[in-house]
């Protein structure tokens, strides 16, 4: 888009008319005679200050006493480590919490903060706001109202938002109809507006809405939303559907043609929201125009910036996904200004309603419109209550119809919104702080903003598009990418792959010793867990002189290994991350199948297998070089060599990553490996073997051993001649392997060295203050992700009273509305157990707990052919009591209630395990605590207690969940090997060589 100097000039031009407009006047924020004003330049002055103020204004609504709201007050902003001034303080820094001044001085700082809400908020519903609406109309602006709160986690939720969406129209038609007639409002070049204007968010309306899921949410949202079209047809009602995280924006957009394409709403208008900070955003409004014209539409784009910059940047970064977002502000602005000429050029299929708070952008639209020859009753002006309140009247006086985006809702989701607001209007590049706190020359203000400026990155991670790690092994370790599932190619790719595997399942997995395949004669039978009837593959049962003729290649190949430098034995590795790149859909497809893992689970599985390889493969390496202690006429050498022959023996719940991570430890620290995978799951185990074939690993290195693990693993584990065995399984197989382990037996050189990961019985505290959005969710998802089928899942909830019965009736809603399907579904949340030893192993746990405790929910809805097993929840639960003591392996989660913090950590540590560990919290407090006092090997606060990423949650615990150090950490690879020092006298005679 080049500029026109001739156009360019009445931008300008406009742009002076509007500052001069606003002169003498700023927005209430930027008051300094206000106490929310003080908060904005404090905040703006002080980036640690702001960074607490926030994360107080999020917390406050759910603070129950004002000594609760003094304490949390000390906790965000009288900490010693805090170097803020004591006006900054107020007072509470040496008063006790529950004191008669703090409490006075919290109430007080409460009751401002409550007031900067309402100042943004414009009621708790729409009778409470229907006065502010009045007095709007009143003063010529027009209305858009939000129902706060867009996080559901259940679908009783989602129902309880479309009747309040209902409602809300009900109770604003019935109202408005009498107002006295505006014709700026409610008239414009093509006819009337309806005076009753509402923004919904899709979000709101189904809680497992997944764009992996794309025809299922599309279904679900469309029969939410249907009613609501119908009616505010009926009632001349016009609906807004606002778009917000990048990942729901194609279904926000399918839902959207979807519906106004149905014969019933076929004259009905609509509108939607298109973000200008998405770099893809000018292409989606040209989809919109042409899906408008193609069908007869006529549809209001509502063109914004964009108000969730900082997740999606975060976001996408933290995953090593490409950020979607432009990183650069004039780049965002230079993007709006182009997609506001593309909808003023299509006017007759687009009603344009320009949403910003920046006068060039403002100046840009009715300059173009002029331009064009458009009346000015063609352009509409969005901005957001509460806010801008100078340039709202300038606008006003220029003769423009202007409408608020205006929030109703309770305080707690209010608040969310009111961070997110405040955020935006302190941020550095914010118009309104440049305008009115930091005093910018009209000249900067109203400058033309142009493509291609800086991209900046969150520090230490790779720009947008850069490769997060390079397949040759170079350069510094990033994370696999997990695969984006809310890009429509990449589900059409998952579903491809899941057919062609389904096309190749039924045949034969051998032995692979020396790298030969074998077949002894026996067999194993691989089923999908969801259709046992569905032959995955027959896979090989080795014998014990299957087990003996691997370990006699082993040891034939070891020798030659051991000397292979460790570059050469980590480029095989990183040949093999290679291979498993190119392969992934279908490795995860087969997964899927096999193991019934959902779709991210198994995705999760292929690229934690890279990872291990990658980051192996580097820490050999550095590894390598030893170390070096030189001094005058003496030399030192410390450095590794390897143990011998590694047994590795496999779960079936990461039936590649664990297999790959083990077995790559081994084999790059120059070791001999015989894999010994999970007899359920041999198929996916045979994939990694044949790519590290293929990748070039010498025959008898690594060897493939499917079979019964009480007799090849028993046989394996009991060898003299084997030297490792790496085990990651139950408790109760672990510690058999290390008491036999510790019989030295005839032939034997060395003391077995063995490597555990066992169980847990992991608990996620919910403390009085958590956001229980978050907390439900993350709950969720721990407990009953892959069917509770990992080590690291939740399995006990620990609750503090005060949240108590909330969370509980939340969880059970949240757990009730989860997809139960098979895994090769895409919407499956809940899939099959992996056997029927495991079915009815939890069925029994189940039935018999039943019997003596409260059973908050258990799922009835399963399939009938598959090992289903309902994913149930216990409330009440007695810390003694075997649900809240003994690892299940299932989707069962016990309830407990604490009486306080020091009461819930103590529930928490009651069991021998230390695998996993969970804390929902807004109290720094107890986070610090937290961190301090409840010892596990992985501790996750504010997030789920699942999902460990290579080297940057490198996993393992201690107590009865483990003995070894942390899989994908910097010391993980040192297990496999012995460490030697050479010295070396270098003095001869009295001569020695210079250092």
């Amino acid at each position: 888009m080049t500029a026109n100097p001739t156009a360019e000039a009445r931008v300008q031009a406009l742009g002076r008319q509007i500052l001069d407009l606003m002169e003498g006047e700023s927005p209430s924020i930027f008051k300094r005679d206000f106490w929310n004003g003080q908060i904005m330049d404090w905040s703006m002055k002080m980036p640690a200050f702001k960074v607490e103020m926030f994360r107080f204004v999020d917390v406050l609504p759910v603070l129950n006493d004002s000594t609760e709201v003094a304490r949390h007050i000390q906790e965000y902003f009288c900490r010693p480590d805090q170097d803020f001034p004591s006006a900054l303080q107020w007072g509470l820094k040496t008063l006790s919490p529950g004191s008669m001044m703090a409490r006075l001085a919290a109430s007080q700082i409460e009751k401002n903060v409550v007031s900067m809400a309402r100042g943004f908020i414009a009621g708790q519903d729409a009778k409470d706001a229907q006065s502010t609406l009045k007095k709007m109309w009143k003063k010529d602006t027009a209305f858009t109202v939000d129902v706060l709160g867009e996080k559901t986690v259940s679908e009783a939720e989602a129902d309880d938002y479309q009747r309040r969406y209902l409602e809300l129209m009900e109770h604003l038609s019935a109202e408005v109809r009498d107002w006295k007639a505006n014709p700026v409002l409610e008239t414009d070049a093509w006819g009337a507006v309806p005076r009753v204007n509402i923004s919904i968010k899709v979000s709101a309306l189904y809680s497992q809405i997944d764009p992996s899921d794309h025809k299922r949410s599309i279904e679900v949202l469309s029969r939410r939303l249907r009613p609501l079209y119908e009616r505010a047809q009926q009632l001349g009602v016009f609906l807004h559907l606002d778009t917000e995280h990048y990942e729901y924006k194609t279904l926000t957009f399918a839902v959207f043609k979807s519906l106004l394409t149905e014969p019933a709403l076929a004259t009905m208008p609509g509108g939607c929201v298109v973000q200008a900070y998405l770099r893809d955003s000018y292409e989606d409004t040209v989809d919109l125009i042409n899906w408008a014209r193609k069908h007869g539409k006529v549809i209001t784009i509502r063109l914004v910036k964009g108000a969730y910059w900082d997740f999606e940047t975060l976001h996408a970064q933290l995953e090593g996904w490409p950020v979607p977002v432009y990183t650069d502000k004039p780049e965002t602005d230079w993007n709006y200004e182009r997609i506001t000429r593309l909808m003023l050029e299509n006017i007759d299929v687009i009603r344009p309603a320009i949403a910003s708070h920046n006068v060039r952008s403002l100046a840009y639209a009715i300059a173009t419109a002029e331009q064009l020859g458009l009346p000015k009753n063609a352009l509409e002006f969005q901005m957001l209550y509460g806010m801008a309140e100078p340039l709202k009247a300038s606008v006003k006086k220029l003769g423009f119809r202007l409408r608020d985006y205006v929030p109703v809702g309770e305080l707690i989701p209010g608040m969310a919104y009111l961070v997110r607001r405040l955020l935006e209007n302190t941020s550095n590049e914010s118009w309104l702080r440049a305008k009115f706190a930091e005093g910018a020359t009209v000249e900067k203000l109203l400058a033309a903003p142009t493509p291609g400026g800086r991209q900046t990155t969150h520090s230490g991670y790779p720009a947008a598009g850069v490769p997060r790690c390079e397949p040759a092994g170079k350069g510094a370790f990033w994370n696999e990418s997990l695969t984006d599932f809310a890009e429509p190619e990449h589900v059409v790719a998952m579903k491809a792959a899941l057919e062609r595997v389904r096309g190749q399942l039924g045949g034969q997995c051998p032995l692979v010793i020396n790298g030969e395949d074998v077949w002894p004669g026996r067999a194993l039978k691989s089923v999908n867990p969801a259709n046992p009837d569905e032959l995955i593959s027959t896979a090989a049962a080795a014998r014990h002189e299957d087990a003996q003729r691997a370990i006699d290649a082993a040891a034939a190949a070891f020798p030659a290994w051991r000397d292979t430098p460790a570059a050469a034995r980590a480029r095989i590795l990183f040949d093999t991350a290679e291979l498993l790149r190119k392969e992934r859909h279908e490795l995860s497809a087969l997964m899927v199948l096999e193991a019934g893992k959902q779709w991210r689970e198994a995705d999760g599985d292929v690229a934690e297998a890279i990872d291990f390889l990658d980051y192996y493969g580097r820490e050999m390496v550095r590894l390598s070089g030893g170390h070096h202690i030189d001094l005058p006429g003496e030399s030192n050498h410390y450095f590794y060599q390897p143990r011998g022959i590694a047994a590795v023996i496999a779960p079936w719940n990461f039936p590649l990553a664990i297999l790959c991570g083990m077995t790559a430890a081994a084999l790059v620290t120059g070791n001999c490996a015989i894999m010994k995978p999970a007899e359920q799951t041999p198929t996916i185990a045979l994939r990694l073997m044949r790519a590290f074939q293929k990748a070039g690993m010498p025959p008898g290195v690594c060897q493939y051993l499917p079979g019964v693990g009480e007799e090849v693993g028993a046989y394996l584990v009991e060898h003299p001649k084997v030297d490792i065995i790496a085990f990651t399984g139950s408790m109760d197989v672990g510690l058999s392997i290390l008491r036999a382990s510790a019989v030295v037996r005839p032939g034997q050189r060395g003391v077995k060295r063995v490597i555990t990961e066992l169980g847990g019985k992991n608990a996620i505290i919910v403390d009085s203050d958590a956001d229980l959005d978050m907390a439900v969710a993350g709950t969720v998802k721990s407990a009953f992700g892959f069917q509770g089928q990992k080590c690291s899942a939740c399995s006990r909830v620990i609750v503090l009273a005060h949240n108590h019965d909330t969370f509980v009736d939340r969880l059970v809603e949240a757990t009730r509305s989860l997809t139960v399907a098979p895994a090769e579904v895409a919407a499956s949340k809940i899939g099959p157990v992996i056997d029927e030893v495991s079915q009815r192993r939890i069925l029994r746990t189940i039935e018999a707990a039943s019997e003596t405790l409260e059973v908050a929910l258990t799922r009835t809805d399963l399939p009938s052919k598959g090992y289903w097993v309902p994913p149930t929840i216990f409330k009440n639960v007695p810390v003694e009591h075997t649900i809240a003591q003994d690892e299940i392996f299932g989707p069962v989660l016990a309830v407990m209630k604490a009486r306080d913090f020091d009461e819930a950590l103590s529930m928490a540590l009651s069991t021998r395990f230390a695998l996993t560990g969970g804390l929902f919290s807004r109290s720094p407090l107890n986070i610090e605590r937290t961190r301090e006092e409840f010892r596990v090997g992985n501790l996750y606060i504010n997030r789920g207690t699942t999902g460990a990423l290579v080297n940057r949650q490198a996993f393992g615990g201690f107590g009865m969940s483990g003995i070894g150090s942390k899989a994908g950490g910097p010391d993980y690879l040192l297990q496999f090997m012995e460490p030697r020092v050479v010295t070396e006298n270098t003095i001869r005679r009295g001569f020695a060589p210079e250092s």
